[in-house]
């Protein structure tokens, strides 16, 4: 009995602790949501009355987001494919090769991620600055996959990892060619991890601010940058509606994420199942 209560207890203050810790994690969003469309010019909460003027207002005749979220979408698409490329190209060799100081590569490779964004944006735009490349979508890219790319190279690694080597060996035991297994089992059940490496470098790229504002000029800027030099230098309500459609976005994204790991999870069990059916077959035939 005591135990029984115990159990209860336990899981009750489990229960309550993940309550307040989901609560407090969420409550700024949705803060963000609802002020979106409250009718107060300064973002009151809870709002005085309801209206939809400021997202209006943000896809209006002469409003400069559509701009600076056409720019961020451009730069952070350029952003994902650069940082796939490279991100495939190190997982491969990190997971599928004899690569000498592995450790030390992936160390460096993951360096990025423990420098201070600011210091990257210095770097970046002392770079860039005397190619006159400042201002111009591909320097933000580039200096956006420095940023992306790491993350990428980790999720890869991790969904290189947890491939059944099983079906590769499979494979290569019937003369396939490295060339054929990774185009036809290793780079398809890698799908779901590449297209959460996508997207979660497509959101780096789009949330990035450090190095957007050393590399972007007067007629460049990301979204953002625009979020910013609207509530540094002016109270401008529309800020909410446009953070509560990233927000929007950044669910949407994260739901992709989810639903292909579950399908990925899903194909790689049948082919593995396939690949146990056709082995134990072959053995039965050869025993005959």
């Amino acid at each position: 009995m005591i135990g029984l209560r115990s159990t209860w207890t336990g899981r009750i203050v489990l229960g309550i602790s993940a309550a307040l810790i989901v609560a407090f994690l969420v409550l700024p969003i949705v803060v963000i949501i609802v002020t979106s469309f409250g009718k107060d010019a300064f973002g009151a909460f809870p709002p005085a009355g309801w209206t939809l003027n400021w997202y209006e207002a943000v896809f209006a005749k002469g409003s400069e987001w559509p701009a600076a979220l056409s720019l961020s979408a451009l730069v952070a698409s350029m952003t994902t494919v650069f940082s796939l490329i490279l991100a495939i190209t190190a997982a491969t060799a990190l997971t599928r090769s004899e690569l000498p100081l592995r450790s030390a590569v992936y160390a460096l490779v993951l360096g990025p991620l423990l420098i201070p964004q600011v210091v990257i944006a210095l770097g970046l735009f002392l770079l860039f600055e005397p190619a006159a490349m400042l201002g111009s979508p591909i320097a933000i890219a580039l200096g956006h996959t420095v940023l992306a790319s790491p993350i990428a190279v980790m999720i890869l690694i991790a969904t290189f990892r947890g491939i059944d080597e099983r079906l590769e060996d499979a494979a290569a035991s019937m003369g396939a060619s490295r060339f054929t297994i990774a185009r036809r089992i290793t780079f398809p059940l890698a799908a779901p991890g590449m297209v959460a490496a996508a997207v979660f470098s497509f959101i780096t790229s789009f949330d990035e601010f450090f190095i957007a504002q050393f590399l972007s000029s007067g007629t460049t800027v990301t979204l953002p940058v625009q979020l910013f030099n609207s509530l540094a230098f002016d109270i401008d309500p529309t800020v909410t509606a446009i953070s509560a459609v990233l927000i929007a976005f950044a669910v949407l994204a994260l739901v992709l994420v989810a639903l292909m790991r579950w399908l990925g999870s899903g194909r790689q069990s049948g082919l593995l199942s396939v690949e146990t059916t056709t082995g134990l077959a072959k053995t039965e035939g050869d025993a005959a």
